[in-house]
């Protein structure tokens, strides 16, 4: 069986196209492979690009069980996924799945999440989504400011996967790094 440099194994991290089950899981493949790309880019030195941990208030350990969290809860809503730099240029990004064959679902993004990367484009960082269809076997790099036109400004509930082809980049999934999304920024912006 062949192994990521890591030592991981692939197998949980490529696309099929029977991939996701439940909701709840739902995105975990794509930030698996986000954060194998992402370790890529921080061993080459290509970029370095965290995932952002969702804040949470611990109110009870289990000492006995190795200092086991039984009893917590989110102390705020978390911003988004991903932030770094690159070229000298901050990164901010969400990683989206979804299930549909024909639009992305705008339920799938929480308000805040809108502000917070309106905030962050205009203080000149790069925003993006990187959106997955799934059943599709398609992974998409969109400049956020396109999504958050969509949602202010259209009637719809969903942008058609028709806007991903049109306004996007889309990625290609490899071996390494898995999710080569620096590439199709430098396209994007230009850098």
């Amino acid at each position: 069986m062949i192994k990521y440099p890591n030592g991981k194994s692939p197998t949980k991290n490529i696309i099929t196209k029977k991939r996701i089950t439940n909701a709840a899981n739902r995105g975990m493949d794509l930030e698996a492979d986000i954060n194998l790309s992402n370790e890529y880019y921080k061993n080459t030195k290509r970029a370095l690009i965290t995932k952002r941990p969702t804040p949470i208030n611990v109110v009870k350990v289990d000492y006995e069980k190795g200092a086991r969290i039984t009893d917590a809860y989110f102390e705020k809503q978390s911003t988004t996924d991903y932030n770094g730099v690159y070229k000298g240029k901050y990164l901010d990004f969400e990683a989206k799945t979804t299930n549909n064959k024909t639009s992305f679902p705008l339920n799938n993004i929480s308000l805040h999440q809108i502000e917070h990367l309106e905030m962050v484009k205009n203080m000149g960082g790069y925003c993006f989504f990187i959106v997955q269809f799934s059943a599709l076997n398609k992974v998409f790099l969109i400049d956020a400011r396109v999504i958050i036109d969509f949602h202010q400004k259209q009637k719809r509930k969903s942008i058609p996967l028709a806007i991903f082809s049109e306004h996007g980049q889309e990625l290609q999934v490899s071996f390494s790094p898995r999710i080569n999304y620096l590439d199709a920024v430098d396209k994007l912006y230009q850098l």
